[in-house]
């Protein structure tokens, strides 16, 4: 078997195992921040949080997918390594930048919904003021 061919395998193996680690990480952990932000509603914070999932498994294992081809001759164990470590590299560089960014969005939409919570008034309005001066 070529040399190219087991790099491949290989990074196809380590890149989606790691896909699926984090998806699964952001899914467990990431489900808490979804169900704050929607005021304990967890038929619609497991719905989102999915959706973010699948979307999550799109975009990387696309990249990964795309990013598989090589133009280097891999005809020696170093070769295999030295594809690998950079292939793999940047995989791991594009899972952390999107882990934030869900991390960032999350932290967002967390936010803006303890502002919106913050800015209710504690009851409903009574009547109306006129300004002083008029």
């Amino acid at each position: 078997m070529d040399l190219t061919v087991v790099t491949y395998v290989i990074y196809l193996l380590i890149s989606i195992g790691l896909t699926v680690w984090v998806a699964r990480t952001l899914s467990r952990n990431g489900r808490v921040f979804i169900g704050d932000v929607l005021h304990g509603n967890e038929k619609l914070a497991d719905a989102v949080n999915q959706l973010l999932v699948v979307g999550f498994y799109l975009v990387n294992i696309g990249f990964v997918t795309l990013y598989l081809r090589s133009n280097e001759e891999i005809d020696t164990a170093r070769a295999l390594f030295e594809a690998l470590s950079v292939k793999l590299g940047v995989v791991l560089l594009v899972l952390g930048v999107m882990h934030l960014g869900n991390v960032w969005v999350l932290n967002k939409m967390r936010r803006r919904g303890i502002m919106e919570r913050q800015q209710t008034p504690p009851v409903p309005p009574q009547g109306w003021t006129a300004p002083v001066g008029a």
